[in-house]
């Protein structure tokens, strides 16, 4: 990477840091993790990441006051922002986890649950590596053939709008979004920092960016 890469990882309390860390140190590439949003304008890439309730989740990045931060950053300062499993859902408008909770509503699209009836036999929640389907050339997928294996562990999934026009699929019984682009705004419902060298290389085109 030969431009200043700066990369700021949201900690609010439900993310897998450690994994992430290990990631950016293998890519050599300099980061810091941001316990409150008082310099978060200053990153040149800023990663959310996240386990657990969308609800919770919320909750704390009100309380640590990233909420606004985070839509700032997207909106007016134009950081490259990539969200990770429930960071890409905190991205969406809304989620049904734990009743209805209003996300960070950077992109338009809702967060809904598998239904018994679209898994079929599959178990709930959707853990393991599975294939991804790449639609169209775009910057994550760069170097990366088209049903790549990435690792998944989620229970809810992001629904298609079509106002999301660059989009990945997966296919757990039925089809979801597995990854998405939208000018500077990113997300993968997979881990990359789990999926070995394919998501080693997504993680590098983000910082490419």
């Amino acid at each position: 990477m030969k431009k200043k890469i700066n990369v700021g990882i949201v900690n609010y309390g439900m993310g897998n840091i450690r994994s992430i860390e290990n990631s950016l140190l293998h890519l050599g590439c300099k980061f810091k993790v941001l316990n409150n949003p008082d310099k978060i304008f200053s990153f040149s890439h800023l990663i959310l990441p996240g386990v657990g309730s969308f609800k919770k989740a919320i909750q704390n990045l009100k309380l640590n006051g990233f909420y606004e931060a985070l839509q700032e950053c997207a909106h007016v300062k134009g950081i490259n922002l990539l969200g990770i499993c429930l960071g890409m859902q905190l991205l969406c408008e809304s989620s049904t986890e734990g009743g209805f909770t209003k996300g960070l509503s950077i992109i338009k699209n809702k967060v809904e649950s598998f239904t018994k009836k679209e898994a079929g036999n599959k178990k709930i929640p959707h853990v393991g590596f599975n294939q991804v389907k790449i639609e169209k050339n775009n910057l994550l997928f760069k170097n990366i053939k088209d049903n790549s294996d990435f690792y998944f562990d989620h229970s809810f999934k992001v629904q298609q709008d079509k106002e999301l026009k660059n989009f990945q699929t997966c296919e757990y019984g039925v089809k979801f979004v597995a990854s998405f682009e939208k000018n500077n705004i990113f997300g993968t419902q997979f881990h990359p920092e789990k999926s070995q060298s394919n998501g080693l290389t997504l993680m590098y085109n983000f910082l490419s960016n």
